[in-house]
């Protein structure tokens, strides 16, 4: 497979990215406020992924996502759920908020090193249990090499060739482990040529995770994907974003690259565990501990 848009493909020159970085830096720190922290908080995927984590998790998860707007007037709720496919039925047959989406990590997550064939089978089941979204590790072994055609024909095969092909599909780069800002775009517009809904920054399961600077080259990338096919591809950032401040910074990345249109759950994401009680803390001015 060819990466096309092979001119919108350039070297990213990682002095410029600091530059506007900090210009970014300075506007989110003028945006923080309750209206907009209430905006982040809507564009949670409330997220556990633990080893340990059970089917009676995934019930308890849903039961604080139906509660949370008889507790919480005025206060938007999270995006989604997101968890292991072996949660998704118990969360599918517990949430009754139908505006929350269910999301499931699959294809071999968190290394994506197994078989094609079991990494559609996986988003298939996932879907088949309940999954709205599906969330995916690009195979980096592939892309570090070179390997292109493998790294970017696997996400057509699983956005093409899946029973649930017609749900969301993020594909999560993994930025921590990529080399260069210049291969984190190449790679994104790959993704988006095969297929992907979103692109995603990180498993959350190496370091570094999430960062500004692959935050800022995969909007741009988006950016230029939609200039060049009118497609609008999400953007979610995912991976060791804990406090308030790193959620605006990166709220604060989609409006400086993308603009108003992208501040909606169906274009960005923001996942994470611990961030939902910290924007909660401070929307109602005292610490919370709901989620």
């Amino acid at each position: 497979m060819k990466i096309p848009f092979e001119d919108h493909t350039p070297e990213v020159d990682a002095k410029a990215v600091a530059t506007e970085l900090s210009a970014i830096a300075e506007e989110a720190r003028q945006l923080r406020s309750v209206d907009v922290y209430k905006q982040c908080l809507s564009f949670v995927d409330y997220t556990s992924l633990n080893a340990t984590d059970t089917p009676t998790l995934g019930k308890a998860l849903a039961q604080k996502v139906n509660e949370f707007s008889s507790r919480y007037a005025n206060i938007p709720n999270v995006a989604a759920i997101c968890v292991y496919p072996s949660l998704v039925d118990a969360v599918r047959l517990t949430l009754t908020e139908k505006s929350v989406k269910i999301a499931s990590v699959a294809a071999g997550f968190p290394s994506s090193q197994t078989f094609p064939h079991v990494k559609k089978l996986e988003c298939e089941m996932a879907v088949a249990a309940g999954a709205a979204e599906v969330d995916v590790v690009i195979p980096l072994g592939y892309l570090l090499s070179g390997d292109y055609p493998s790294a970017f024909g696997e996400i057509a095969a699983i956005k093409n060739d899946w029973a649930g092909k017609s749900c969301l599909l993020k594909v999560i780069l993994e930025t921590g482990l990529i080399p260069s800002l210049s291969l984190v775009r190449k790679a994104g517009i790959g993704c988006m040529a095969a297929g992907a809904d979103f692109l995603k920054t990180s498993t959350g399961k190496v370091t570094p995770a999430a960062t500004p600077e692959a935050a800022l080259v995969m909007c741009r990338a988006v950016k230029d994907f939609y200039e060049q096919t009118k497609v609008r591809t999400g953007f979610k950032a995912a991976g060791g974003i804990a406090t308030t401040a790193d959620a605006v910074m990166y709220y604060a990345i989609v409006k400086h690259v993308l603009g108003d249109e992208w501040l909606t759950p169906a274009l960005f994401r923001i996942g994470a565990s611990r961030l939902a009680n910290n924007l909660l803390s401070d929307i109602t001015g005292k610490e919370e501990k709901y989620f």
